[in-house]
Order: C-alpha cells, then sequence, then structure tokens
C-alpha cells in the first residue's frame, strides 16, 4: 500500500465505530489535498493543502411534520469506503474517464443520511431519506457556504427584479469581494476565489426538486430555493407558462429518496477549471440506453440572423424558398441540421402541430433527408410538454430529428419535472433535444445522453441588443468556459461574420455584427463545450467567406480528449481537443490584445504533423474581419508564437 493511500486509509478507519461520533469526523480527497471536518453538530469546515477555506457551514432540510435532518439532528454512526468509477460519456468533453473518490455516509436520528463524496476535483453532498410516511413536504432547505475570508466571486445575478427565480439563467459576471457584493439572488454555478485555490458552487443529479440559488451575506453565500408552484398563467405571444402563485413549501417529496448533490468543485489552476468532471460523474447514469441514434453536429441556424439571406429571387423568411436554401447550403458545407426557430408554427397558438401556411413540413424534410440534411423544430417547454407524446410520435415519424426547446426561464420543482417528463418522452421517440430558456446543466446530459446542448448562458444573441458599454462580451467570452462550463454544455451559437473592434461594434438587430475578431469567433468552436452547435450567420454571408466557412464546418463537436494548455480566467484560455488523430485547437482573448506562447507538447512525440493556422490579422486592431490562414510543418517539440489583437483569438487544425 502506497505511503498517501496508508495515511488515508488510517484516517478514514477512525470513522468507522460509533465511539467517535461525540468528536469531529474527517475524511479527504484521494490524493489527500481536500480535507472535510464533519463536526458533532453537523456543520463542516472544508480545507485544501491545510489552509482553512470554508468554516461551520450549515446543512440542513426541515420537513413540514416537523423532521429536521442535518444541522439540529444528531450522529448515529458513520462509515468510509473508497470507490472508484468507469463512467462511460457519450458527446461529453471525452467519451469515458476514471474518477476516484472517498465516501463519508452519516446516519441520523431522523432516519435519515447524508453522503459526503471527496474527489481530487472537489467535494458533495447530498441528503437520502428513508421515512416511513409514504410522502413529505419540504419546508426548506439550508446550505451555507462560509467562507474563512472576503474573498473575490464572480456571481451572475438574476435579470429579473420583481420575480428573480424567474428569468433565462443567462447574465455577464459580478466580479466583487464577497462583503461587496449586491443584495441580489445569483444562480450557479458560482466561483470564488479563496487565493490560489478557486471554489465554484454547483449541484448535480437535480430531479423533482427545485433549484439552488445563492446569495451573498457577509462572507458567506446562502442558498435560496424556489417554492412549489400551485397556479400558472401564460404569457400571450407564445403561450408560456409562468407561476402566478405558489406555496409555503419548496418541494413534495417520496419518503424513500436521495435529493440533489451540492458541490464545490476545487481548482488548484484555472487550467483546471473547464474540464472539472464532478457535475458529470455525480449525475444518475444512462436511462435510455442504446445512443447510437444520437447524431451530434453542426446546424445552420435562421433566428441570429434574421433569415437574412439576399441576392435570390424570392422573399426571404419564413417559407419553403428560404428554408430549402438553408438546406442547400448546409448540404454544401457538410452541415447536418437546419433548425426552424420561432415562427414555423403560430407561437400565440401554442400548438405545434399545426404548421403555418407557408411550410409544408413533409416536403422540407423529405428535401433535406435527398441532401442528408435533419430539420430540427424549435418550440416552447409547457407547448410541447401539453400534447408531449402525440408531438413526439408525429414528428418523430415525418423524420424529424430533434427538438430546440425554449423559454422554461424557472427551476421550480414542477419545472424541473417537466424537463425530465419531456427528456423520457422525445428519448423513447428518438428525438434528441437542445434545451434553451432553461436553468444551469445539472447532468441530465448523463441521464438522458439526447440532451445534445443547453443554454443558460450569456450567448452571441445577446450583440444583437447591447452596446460594448454595457455588456463586455470578449471578457464573458474568456470568464464563463471557467465557471459555467465546469457544469455542461453550452449553446452560445458562434460563427458571425461581421466582426467589430470594440470602437466600431454597434447592436444591429437584422444584420448583427460580433465583438472580436474574425479568429474571435472561429476559436469559439474549439474552446466551448457544444456537440450540437449553430453556425448562427446567413448562408449569403458564408458563402462569400469560402475560407472561413469551410474552416468551421470541418470542426468536429464530438472529441476523444479535452486539455487545457493555457488560460486565465477573465482573461485568456487556450483549449486543445483531439478527434480521430487530429488535434483542433483555439483560443480567446478579452480586449486586451496579447502575445502568446503555445507549446505543442501534447501531440504525439516522434511524429510531425501540418498545423493549418487561423490566426488574427495584422490589421485586426481596426477591421476586426481581417485574418492570416497560413499553414505549418510543427511537433510537439514545436513552440508557436501566436499574437491575439484586442477581443481576438486563433483556431488550428493539427493533422
Amino acid at each position: 500500500m502506497k505511503a498517501q493511500s496508508l495515511i488515508t486509509y488510517l484516517l478514514l478507519s477512525t470513522c468507522l465505530s460509533g465511539t467517535a461520533l461525540a468528536k469531529d469526523i474527517s475524511v479527504s480527497s484521494p490524493d489527500g489535498s481536500i480535507r472535510l471536518v464533519v463536526n458533532p453538530d453537523l456543520t463542516y469546515d472544508l480545507s485544501d493543502n491545510g489552509r482553512l477555506l470554508i468554516d461551520d457551514a450549515r446543512l440542513q432540510m426541515t420537513f413540514q411534520d416537523g423532521t429536521i435532518i442535518g444541522y439540529g439532528s444528531k450522529i448515529k454512526g458513520s462509515k468510509v469506503k473508497q470507490k472508484k468509477e468507469s463512467i462511460q460519456a457519450p458527446f461529453y468533453r471525452q467519451p469515458r474517464f476514471e474518477t476516484t473518490y472517498n465516501e463519508l455516509t452519516i446516519t441520523t436520528d431522523k432516519k435519515a443520511d447524508i453522503i459526503f463524496r471527496l474527489y481530487n476535483e472537489g467535494m458533495a453532498y447530498r441528503f437520502v431519506t428513508h421515512f416511513k410516511k409514504p410522502s413529505q413536504v419540504v419546508v426548506s432547505e439550508v446550505a451555507d457556504f462560509n467562507f474563512a475570508g472576503d474573498y473575490p466571486a464572480w456571481l451572475p445575478y438574476s435579470t429579473n427584479d420583481k420575480k428573480p427565480m424567474a428569468m433565462a439563467f443567462q447574465a455577464t459576471y459580478d466580479h466583487k469581494p464577497l462583503s461587496q457584493a449586491s443584495d441580489q439572488l445569483a444562480f450557479l454555478p458560482a466561483t470564488v476565489d479563496c487565493g490560489g485555490t478557486k471554489l465554484t458552487l454547483m449541484e448535480s443529479d437535480l430531479e423533482a426538486y427545485p433549484g439552488m440559488f445563492v446569495k451573498a451575506d457577509g462572507q458567506s453565500l446562502k442558498a435560496q430555493f424556489a417554492p412549489y408552484p400551485t397556479a400558472f398563467d401564460h404569457y400571450a405571444w407564445r403561450v408560456q407558462r409562468y407561476v402566478t402563485a405558489a406555496a409555503d413549501y419548496i418541494a413534495k417529496s417520496d419518503k424513500n429518496r436521495a435529493y440533489p448533490w451540492r458541490v464545490v468543485g476545487v481548482s488548484h489552476k484555472d487550467t483546471d477549471m473547464p474540464v472539472n468532471n464532478l457535475v458529470y460523474a455525480l449525475a444518475s447514469p444512462n436511462r435510455i440506453g442504446d445512443t447510437s441514434w444520437i447524431k451530434p453536429g453542426k446546424v445552420a441556424w435562421d433566428w441570429w440572423n434574421d433569415w437574412g439571406i439576399t441576392g435570390v429571387d424570392f422573399k426571404a423568411g419564413i417559407n419553403m424558398p428560404t428554408y430549402k436554401y438553408f438546406i442547400d447550403f448546409a448540404s454544401k458545407y457538410g452541415l447536418e441540421y437546419i433548425v426552424l426557430d420561432e415562427g414555423w408554427y403560430d407561437p400565440k397558438s401554442g400548438d405545434m402541430l399545426t404548421t403555418i401556411p407557408e411550410i409544408n413540413l413533409p416536403e422540407l424534410v423529405e428535401y433535406g433527408k435527398q441532401k442528408n440534411v435533419g430539420i430540427v423544430l424549435w418550440t416552447v417547454f409547457n407547448v410541447l410538454d401539453d400534447k408531449l407524446e402525440e408531438t413526439c410520435r408525429k414528428y418523430s415519424e415525418m423524420g424529424i430529428k430533434g427538438f430546440k426547446i425554449d423559454f422554461l426561464d424557472r427551476d421550480d420543482q414542477e419545472a424541473v419535472e417537466m424537463v425530465y417528463r419531456i427528456a423520457d418522452m422525445t428519448a423513447k421517440y428518438h428525438l434528441f433535444i437542445d434545451l434553451h430558456g432553461i436553468y444551469k446543466p445539472t447532468g441530465f446530459n448523463r441521464t438522458y445522453p439526447h440532451i445534445i446542448n443547453i443554454e443558460a448562458v450569456f450567448g452571441m444573441e445577446e450583440a444583437k441588443w447591447s452596446k460594448v458599454d454595457e455588456k463586455d462580451m470578449p471578457l464573458y467570452d474568456v470568464t464563463f468556459p471557467f465557471i459555467r462550463q465546469q457544469s455542461g454544455f453550452v449553446d452560445f451559437t458562434p460563427g458571425g461574420l461581421r466582426n467589430a473592434t470594440s470602437r466600431d461594434f454597434q447592436p444591429v438587430y437584422y444584420n448583427p455584427m460580433t465583438m472580436g475578431t474574425r479568429c474571435h469567433q472561429l476559436a469559439m468552436y474549439v474552446v466551448y463545450d457544444s456537440p450540437f452547435t449553430m453556425l448562427a450567420d446567413n448562408p449569403t454571408a458564408y458563402m462569400r467567406e469560402e475560407e472561413c466557412t469551410r474552416f468551421m464546418a470541418a470542426m468536429p463537436t464530438v472529441f476523444d480528449k479535452t486539455v487545457i494548455p493555457a488560460g486565465e480566467i477573465g482573461k485568456y484560455i487556450v483549449t486543445a481537443r483531439q478527434k480521430d488523430g487530429k488535434w483542433y485547437v483555439g483560443g480567446l482573448t478579452n480586449w486586451e490584445a496579447r502575445d502568446l506562447t503555445l507549446q505543442l507538447d501534447f501531440l504525439e512525440k516522434g511524429r510531425t504533423y501540418t498545423a493549418t493556422v487561423m490566426r488574427d490579422g495584422v490589421n485586426a486592431e481596426k477591421n476586426a474581419t481581417d485574418y492570416i490562414k497560413e499553414t505549418r510543418t510543427v511537433s510537439s517539440n514545436t513552440q508557436l508564437d501566436l499574437h491575439l489583437a484586442s477581443g481576438g483569438g486563433f483556431a488550428i487544425i493539427i493533422e
């Protein structure tokens, strides 16, 4: 037995008997760096390499019958075991990965357990109940994260001041010390910089329970949860369902169940953050079985460019000639799909079983089939849910490949249950789904691998109406991969070709620009985890830019390996991914121009490769569309010196 393993074993063994119940119970991560101490009152402390980071944190659930588990209950026993798992991860950052953790189970006097897991990547805990009553009502949950100092935090605040738990989960980050944080609800994930170690708060395996928000309170972040909804109404435009009344409790539960994991990701280097696997590893395994029918890929998107094709002899819009043009474009460049976004059915009707007169959907599906291009349909969550099986059966039989589902905009228990219900039914009919207007990922893409993208990101659509001094997109572009991407996929919708410097950028609705350079856009296809990724601009613009379009179209969306060679949160990021022997490398910077030296030591030693490099042109500081394409012979010993313009980037294919 290795010395470290022996020390860990001896440490864990002290927890196994009831004689130690009046004392602290300790457990460490497999590598010994992270240490959890559970106190006799069922608070906990978390330290990293001997330095206290979270101090005396409370965890508690209160039920309607007066039962309290966690803080306020008593410890009856505890046990520890070490586990190793091999996790199959279709369409994830890599197809499989190994994980090892030490698991501490604390039995309380209230017919409930609290399970802690210590990974090298962080800590997680959950409640598990074994009640006799057939059902329980959860009045409240306490999850206090009391930090040992007034550390800087990245918090994404709710964008709805009146109803803060009802919004699209899309916001830039406010970066301030905890004591200076706004008195607003923030959604997850959220990151706190503890000085050399960054902690990211997340949750996993969220099912039949409301999602977690946090609010700053001094040096703490304290959890809040949406109450259980009791009445609803609908907005007229899209027949989108919203909550009008709620109960004085947060959840209805079965007597015996496991509750969501509360996750604290621990990162010693910024480059570890985008590839933290905790949320995926903690989620429930695949429930749909065979995944061979699921085909990720790239998709031509109509909405961002406002159906903006030109130079044709028909009126562009939501009609057959326009979508056949999109299909022709997708076929020419090898894109697997097009999406019919809002408008293919009358959104005011709330009837997605009936198309508008301008659309003949069976004809369009057949035309796409001839061109090897699949059709994906946009809809609203509750509109699909209202006639769920009928809709899935109809469109599956017609040959539709999947749904882009939008405007849930909440994560109370009823909303979360809707997501799982839709996931079950769409899987039954072999329809993949892209979730928009949705709460942050909580591992449901492991449970349902046909969920192949998720929004919950301040995506490129915001460029249509945001000014540079209002929303700093290049800053956000190099911040969220370190935070939000820890929890799962991001449907950011890149690919804009009207690129602008910070001085020139203006929000333009019909012909939207992007903040930053052309190569900034190209790099997104590598940097962002996105198995179903869109080309957001219009086909006419793409066909005028043959070189860049071919480069985007050549990018895979699912990879065999992902590494982060370099990066610093809020400043820049470099991502390298491998697929079928080729490497794809992308780099992004904020508005600060910078020079990077990229060491290609992730390549196989002893081999030479050809690298196709797309990088910012010498005039990109004035004209953000300027780029240079060059070809080089490289090896694992090669260092590439790259200049990134303000708001710039680079993308490389190595084969």
